[in-house]
């Protein structure tokens, strides 16, 4: 990627901390054309929608640094130095799902991909079912893996937004496993806090701390630590790592995290008695939040509010909530819409009337705690009216007006009632969500099943004990006899299968023994008739060269001989040693490749040694060897799942029947013992080694020509 500043924003001031609009376009050079589907991240706010001319539209300050992130290419970080517009230029950008050399279906699914993400994005807020269908639509027949980790990251913020905490986090490893990206893990992080999982959360963060990170994301990462902290009681800890997200977030003038941090600064100081520090922490918070954003202000007002009410500080608290309440209300009135959480007037006028409540100023309170009920009614707000009709019947039994107490306190007991009854209503509700999110319940089941089974062996063996004391000393007796011979039987019978065991242990071995006898013989006859070859046809040369060659495969055999496994990366170089030597023969009869997967650890995998060698000898002398044209071998390793890996041995020679009509016809009277071989091995093997090996051969055409052998070799 490259980057070009454009159409400079003349008379703009760029100082550093004011905020500016800059215009992003992301641009492939070879077709000139704008790449869409495009996420920019500039200090944690979110820019996935471009305008109509496919500008991205960002509001950011110098010195800080946004990440553009796309499911086709690598992200992009770039820190802001003016208010210029920015043109990022993808070279070379090849769309993985729509290059040339695929068909127009392929371009379709290109196309949709992007449009089940988009629709996932649109509903991820709105409507989990369909955001989690759009999601299952974008991951069918892809095969990508920087889109796949991109789609496992999205599920998992969808999970994280309806608090299925333990779905995100295993999406969001699942992601990470693909393709490791510090927003996934910082994300990661975050699900396992709010699945209150400390221990794996700090663990994850202070992975993160060795990254690296953005200033936004060290913020983050530090502010994150103070919450681990703070939720376990490490006051001290917690401080500590605020102070040091406070520092990154004042030097790169980050005002909506200094706002963040300082709130929970003071809340530290609160916990920890120290008053005054807090107090000024939350006041410094507050004023700031008064500048940035008028939502954020009513936040940090009722925090402070609440800070006074908790020390008995009333008449600040009633101050500063009648400041607060002209806010909420021109609030309200401009968006006509209350969001669950927010603050409303309706809950700012109960709490001034709890505060006079509690100053036991009466005649002041119940004007606000009736105007607390009335709006609450209206906006039907269940809960906030029903506390504020039962501090009305508080405040009238203390005025010594009973009957309008009684009167309200009967309001009271009938929207309890409902109240009751919608949280009945919000259950089954829950209960239904998590049914249509939940692959299976079955979980449940079987616990309460272990639990019954748990009680039945408690109860039998109660039982147990309860005869064993009515018992008399002889039936002691007897019963200590026939435990005792039960015993001696057990350990008969265990003596008895351990010897067996023993014994087909030592015939396994000598059977494998006398195979690896056989195939070492077998492979040195091939491979000294293609050293006679070229001694037939005079080529000195390179029978001085094969057979050099050849004696430095024979020592590497050798060596391994005795071994049931050897480590995987070893039959590798004796593969390609082997190979080598035969193509060296058979130049004009084939080529070949090896093609192995770089996320395979194989220190991780051991396989017997020449269990290889004999299908690729098969495929080069019976099938490949036999074509009229040049031919091609591909040997292929690849991961299964986590536990197994695949190895492919495919060549497009003549095939198998075909080869065994030629050997019928040129009445070839040694046969071939390698194959018969080989699957004895297998086969013991598997039954030393509980089932590690697995082979299966079938034609690659229908035809019969070609052959695959595909062998899956389990972790040792």
């Amino acid at each position: 990627m490259s980057f070009s500043s454009v159409f400079a924003q003349e008379n703009i001031i760029t100082q550093r901390g004011v905020e500016f609009s800059v215009r992003i376009t992301i641009v492939d050079e070879n077709k000139n054309k704008i790449v869409k589907n495009v996420q920019i991240d500039a200090n944690g706010k979110f820019y996935t929608f471009p305008d109509v001319v496919g500008r991205y539209i960002i509001k950011a300050k110098v010195g800080d640094e946004i990440r553009v992130s796309h499911p086709d290419f690598e992200t992009v970080y770039h820190r802001l130095t003016s208010s210029e517009d920015i043109k990022i230029i993808v070279e070379d950008y090849v769309d993985k799902s729509n290059s040339f050399l695929k068909s127009r279906s392929k371009s379709a699914q290109n196309d949709f991909y992007l449009q089940h993400i988009d629709s996932a994005k649109f509903y991820q807020k709105k409507d989990i079912e369909k955001s989690l269908l759009f999601i299952e639509k974008a991951l069918e027949n892809n095969q990508n893996k920087k889109r796949n980790a991109t789609t496992y990251y999205l599920l998992g913020d969808i999970y994280l937004f309806w608090k299925q905490y333990d779905l995100a986090i295993n999406n969001y490893k699942l992601s990470i496993q693909i393709k490791e990206e510090v927003t996934t893990k910082i994300s990661l992080a975050k699900a396992q806090f709010l699945a209150k999982d400390y221990d794996e959360s700090a663990k994850t963060y202070q992975e993160l701390k060795k990254e690296e990170l953005s200033n936004f994301e060290e913020i983050q990462v530090f502010e994150a630590l103070g919450d681990l902290n703070f939720a376990t009681k490490k006051f001290k800890e917690a401080n500590s790592n605020y102070q040091k997200a406070l520092q990154i977030a004042e030097v790169n003038s980050i005002t909506s995290k200094i706002i963040d941090i300082s709130s929970k600064i003071g809340d530290v100081y609160a916990a920890q008695g120290n008053t005054s520090k807090a107090e000024n922490s939350f006041i410094n918070s507050m004023n700031l939040a008064a500048k940035e954003n008028p939502e954020r202000a009513l936040k940090e007002e009722e925090k402070v509010a609440d800070f006074y009410n908790n020390n008995r500080r009333f008449d600040d608290e009633i101050k500063l909530r009648k400041k607060s309440l002209e806010k909420a209300k021109n609030k309200n009135a401009i968006s006509g819409t209350v969001v669950e959480d927010s603050i409303t007037s309706q809950k700012i006028n109960y709490k001034i009337g709890r505060a006079y409540l509690q100053k036991e100023d009466y005649e002041n309170a119940i004007p606000f705690l009736e105007k607390s009920k009335n709006d609450a009614k209206e906006k039907n707000d269940i809960v906030v009216e029903k506390d504020a009709t039962r501090k009305i019947s508080e405040a009238f039994t203390n005025l010594g007006e009973n009957e309008k107490a009684l009167k309200n306190y009967k309001e009271y007991v009938s929207l309890v009632d409902s109240l009751y009854v919608r949280k009945q209503q919000e259950i089954q509700q829950a209960e239904r969500f998590a049914k249509k999110i939940a692959d299976n319940q079955n979980r449940i089941a079987s616990l309460e099943k272990d639990k019954e089974l748990t009680q039945s062996k408690i109860n039998l063996a109660y039982v147990d004990q309860k005869l064993s004391e009515e018992s008399n000393e002889k039936q002691r007796i007897l019963i200590y006899a026939l435990c005792g011979g039960f015993l001696l039987m057990i350990l008969v019978l265990y003596f008895m299968v351990r010897t067996n065991k023993q014994q087909k242990l030592a015939n396994n071995l000598l059977a494998l023994k006398s195979m690896r006898s056989q195939m070492n013989p077998h492979f040195i006859f091939n491979a000294l008739n293609s050293v006679n070859s070229f001694i037939a046809v005079n080529d000195e040369r390179n029978a001085n060269r094969y057979l050099s060659e050849f004696s430095a495969l024979m020592r590497a055999v050798l060596e391994n001989s005795d071994e049931d496994f050897i480590p995987l990366i070893k039959e590798i170089e004796l593969l390609e040693l082997y190979v080598k030597l035969e193509h060296n023969r058979f130049k004009d009869k084939f080529d070949y490749q090896i093609n192995i997967d770089k996320n395979i650890d194989l220190e991780q995998f051991s396989i017997p040694p020449m269990l290889l060698q004999p299908y690729i000898e098969n495929a080069i002398w019976h099938g490949l060897r036999y074509r009229t044209t040049k031919g091609n071998l591909e040997i292929s390793i690849n991961i299964k799942d986590n536990e197994t890996i695949s190895i492919v041995i495919m060549d497009d020679g003549i095939g198998r029947k075909k080869s065994q009509e030629l050997k019928t016809k040129n009445q070839l009277k040694q046969k071939s013992k390698g194959m018969s071989t080989i699957k004895n091995r297998i086969s013991i093997l598997n039954d030393m080694y509980k089932e590690r090996i697995s082979v299966n051969i079938v034609d690659v055409d229908k035809n019969g020509e070609g052959t695959k052998v595909e062998l899956l070799l389990k972790k040792k």
